[in-house]
């Protein structure tokens, strides 16, 4: 996570307005502001694959999926954030063109920068929305993912996913394959 990038405190509402106005994206947390770093190629691949295999397995249902320029407000927590990959299924959030307040699915690619904030706190704040049903995280380095599961005693449950298996996403009824989420995701060990 990045410094804070604007000396005063914001509220959500002057956030929004202020963040339209950017060229770079920033989240928000409590009245602070954080500029979103870059990503490596791989991580833009694998994001891409993931929206990619989503919208196709979804099309035609009420579920629409989003790649890291739509917001994700978690009211409970005071923030606004970016996630890679996010599905919302619910109809309320197309009545809020800016962000999203209902997502059922949440995926974070991890890079070395950010995977303590996406395991620790943002997965604390998002644990406070209670449309969402499972958070991915996936590890290009360790070729895995993990989905967060909530059960029946809203208790989070975590399943691990390698390369040869396949994931189940069962906040929406699918399944896809590991393979295809990490395609074309080598970088030269040279780099």
């Amino acid at each position: 996570m990045a410094l804070p990038q604007h000396a005063e405190a914001f509220d959500a509402q002057a956030y929004l307005a202020w963040e339209a106005a950017q060229t770079e994206r920033h989240e928000y947390i409590a009245g602070e502001v954080f500029a979103m770093v870059g990503v490596r190629q791989a991580h833009n691949v694998a994001s891409g694959n993931l929206y990619a295999a989503l919208r196709s397995a979804l099309k035609g249902s009420p579920c629409r999926v989003f790649i890291e320029s739509v917001k994700t407000r978690v009211d409970a927590a005071d923030c606004f954030f970016y996630p890679d990959v996010l599905v919302t299924c619910d109809a309320r959030d197309r009545a809020t063109p800016d962000f999203v307040s209902h997502p059922v699915l949440i995926i974070e690619v991890l890079s070395p920068s950010t995977a303590g904030f996406d395991r620790g706190d943002k997965f604390a704040a998002y644990r406070k929305l209670p449309s969402l049903q499972e958070y991915g995280l996936v590890d290009l380095a360790a070729k895995r993912i993990e989905v967060f599961r909530r059960n029946a005693e809203q208790h989070w449950v975590l399943y691990e996913y390698h390369e040869g298996e396949t994931i189940e996403f069962a906040s929406l009824s699918l399944t896809l394959p590991v393979a295809t989420v990490l395609e074309d995701t080598e970088e030269d060990p040279e780099s």
